[in-house]
Parts: C-alpha cells; structure tokens; sequence
C-alpha cells in the first residue's frame, strides 16, 4: 500500500514513536533541559492528521486490518468506523514488479506517464476534498524486484521519456515519487527498491525544493545488527560470521518468497554490517567475514516474524565466541511508529525549507540515502545523535558533542 499521510485530523498517540514519545536534551547536564521533541519542534499535531492511500486490493481500511490480523478487535472495533470510512484508491500496479500479489484495483493507462499524471491528479484531488493544508507520502507498499539504476534514470528528461515509452527500468514506485515530487510533496521510501533514488529524481527534489528520503524500513533483524555490531566494533572484537534467518507470514514473506524481489531485500540488508565494521580498516578484525541472509515465507506465523542470528566472534588471543539472538517481533508494531515519525519529521522539514536528500532521517532505514560518493551511516546511535543534533540546528539550539570537559575544569 502506498500511502498519503496528510496534515488535517487524526487520532491517539502511537506507542513507540519518537516523535511522540522521546525527549531531547538541551544545553549542559547541568541545565536539566530535556523537553518531549514533540513539545520542542512544531512538529503537526495527530489531530490534524487526515490518513490516505492507494492500494491494488480494494479493500476499506477496517477489512484491511482484520485481514492482516495484527490488532486485536479489542483494539479495532472503538475506530472501527474511521477505519471504515478510508477507502483505498486505485493503485498504480503492475504483477511484472510484485509477481506474488494480484490487484484489481487498479489504474488504467495507455503510458507510465499517463499513470503518473492520474497519481498526481489524485494528490490534488485528495488535498483539496479533506481540505489539508500540506501532504506527505509514505511508500509502504511491497518490495519491487531488482532494478539497476540506467541510462534511464540519469536525466529528469530521460526518464520522462522512458515513461512515455512504457519502459520496463520505470517501476511503479518511481512514478508515485515523480508525481509527489512534481506536486511539491515531501516523499519517503519504506521498500528496499529503487525509486526515489536516482540521478534524475534526486536532481527533480532539489529543484523543486522537496524533501525525500529513505530506503527500506528498519525495523526487525536489521535494526538489531546496528544495535549489536556497533558494540562488537567499539570492543574491537573480531566478526569470523553473522548468519541470519527469518520466517515470516505476511504478505511481505509472500511477496519476498519470489527471488526476484528477495534480491532487491537482500542488498539492503547485506550492506549494513561491512559498513559498520568498515574491514578496510580493520582487516586483522573483520576482512573477509561470512555474512549470510535468508528469508522464509511461512503462512502461519502471520506478521508475527521471527529472525534467528547466529554471530561468531573473536576475542583476544583469537578465542572464538558466538552471540544467539531469537527475535520474536511484531513487523507492523515495528514499524507503524516510523511512518508516522517520517510523515511528521518530512512535514517539519519541508516547512524549514530542506530539500533533497534528508540523511538525517537515516535513523529509520536499512539503505539510509546519501549524496552522491558518500559512505551512508549506519550504526544506530550515530543516526540518533545525528537526527538530534539536526533538530537542536534547525531550532537554534546548540549541538551536543558529550565532550563534557567543562564539569572538570
């Protein structure tokens, strides 16, 4: 599902957001300053949140949710009307980019650019029927299969061109970010495939002064290696090997049981270990470690995902060790409160005029965006202080560096 999180009305705070739930230090310890973000940056408020989306499946967002069978009735039935009344629009959807699902709420056109013009008339449509201020759009939808960014994607020009000519390199989710960004609204990418990330699309951002992100939500398996392989590296403990297993039900699992599209999640999740560890500078500790992924569709676990890790490690004298990690997570308990945060955080950054690519929203993605040549960051406590310190900027707050030298002179 692609979806529209647009400023207007919403509903009860989400359990854990950042934006909602986090304080931010400011100033000295000393000072004892630390305020909820939400209560320091003017961030929307959720009752001003209108929500909106466009889906191949045509079901309301009530029958959406009991399909899925995360939330329990307890938890539905008291918005079970709002749910209901949030009806999907037809999708841009093609079966040859998501091979395992089949949608018959479905737009029509006779070229992409066609296609893109009718997403672009739906934004305007959608904004001005909820009478919404400002929007934001949130890819959520599933992993594409694996596309190489070509000649293509290298001009805004090209790539309008291969739209036209209905060319195979132009997937569905380049045409939601070309119309968001030709519509000057703020556009996030939660899937590992290529999209907003391209020569031409990042170049069309910064010209038309909107703020993109992404890519592929961080929120299980992932998530923990930038927990764990920070502390392996502060430590100076050596990585022999980091197998990693998933079994998940989900139409996420199913859409990833073809090989095409585990490509495409296979790269994001691949990269994230050798760029913490970074064995070009530590060869004796980390050159040449076996870093294996696998991802497996099982239907009865529903979105109840469960990511076994088995680490191999190297202490001193080369004594061997081994980390066991048994995850049993929620998928879309994960990762509902990054939505949100990155609808909210967009929003803020599109107001204080930030354009292009948003890296210090890298706390929230598996493949962070960067400029181009630039190494992405991925250790998770970076990220955070990086995130943190780019609001403390935009608020006219001072950085917070941890030196602390000051309390010893």
């Amino acid at each position: 599902m692609a979806g529209v999180e647009s400023i207007r009305r919403g509903r009860s705070k989400p359990i854990g957001s950042l934006t909602q739930m986090a304080t931010i230090r400011l100033g000295k310890r000393t000072e004892k300053r630390a305020p909820l973000i939400k209560d320091f940056v003017p961030l929307a408020k959720l009752d001003d949140i209108v929500f909106g989306a466009w889906d191949p499946i045509p079901d309301d967002a009530l029958t959406a949710a009991k399909k899925a069978g995360v939330l329990e009735d307890k938890d539905i039935e008291p918005i079970a009307d709002f749910l209901k009344s949030i009806k999907p629009m037809p999708a841009v959807f093609d079966n040859k980019y998501v091979t395992r699902i089949h949608g018959t709420n479905v737009k029509k056109g006779k070229t992409k650019r066609d296609l893109a013009e009718q997403l672009r008339q739906d934004m305007r449509d959608f904004k001005a029927k909820n009478k919404c201020d400002r929007l934001v759009i949130v890819w959520c939808a599933s992993t594409e299969i694996y596309i190489k960014a070509g000649p293509q994607h290298a001009t805004i020009e090209q790539f309008e061109k291969a739209m036209e000519k209905n060319d195979d390199a132009i997937a569905p989710s380049m045409l939601y970010a070309y119309a968001a960004i030709m519509e000057g609204i703020p556009f996030c990418n939660g899937a590992p495939n290529l999209c907003v990330d391209t020569p031409a699309l990042l170049k069309l951002a910064q010209d038309k002064g909107v703020p993109i992100s992404g890519k592929d939500f961080k929120t299980g398996q992932t998530w923990m290696k930038t927990v764990v392989a920070p502390g392996l590296k502060a430590r100076m403990l050596g990585l022999a090997g980091w197998y990693s297993t998933n079994i998940l039900g989900n139409r996420d699992g199913e859409v990833l049981d073809d090989p095409q599209s585990f490509k495409t999640k296979e790269e994001s999740k691949l990269s994230v270990l050798h760029t913490i560890l970074q064995p070009d500078l530590y060869p004796d500790l980390y050159k040449d470690f076996t870093h294996v992924v696998r991802i497996n569709y099982y239907p009865p676990r529903g979105d109840n995902k469960e990511g076994w890790d088995n680490i191999d490690i190297v202490g001193w004298m080369n004594y061997p060790m081994q980390i066991k990690i048994n995850f049993l997570c929620r998928d879309s308990i994960l990762a509902a409160p990054i939505v949100l945060d990155l609808a909210l955080f967009s929003d803020f950054a599109h107001r204080a005029g930030m354009k292009g690519i948003q890296e210090w929203l890298s706390f929230y993605y598996k493949s962070p965006m960067t400029a181009p040549g630039l190494q992405p960051e991925h250790d998770l406590f970076i990220q955070q202080t990086k995130l943190k310190n780019t609001l403390r900027h935009l608020m006219g707050e001072d950085q917070i560096t941890h030196l602390g030298l000051e309390y010893y002179a």
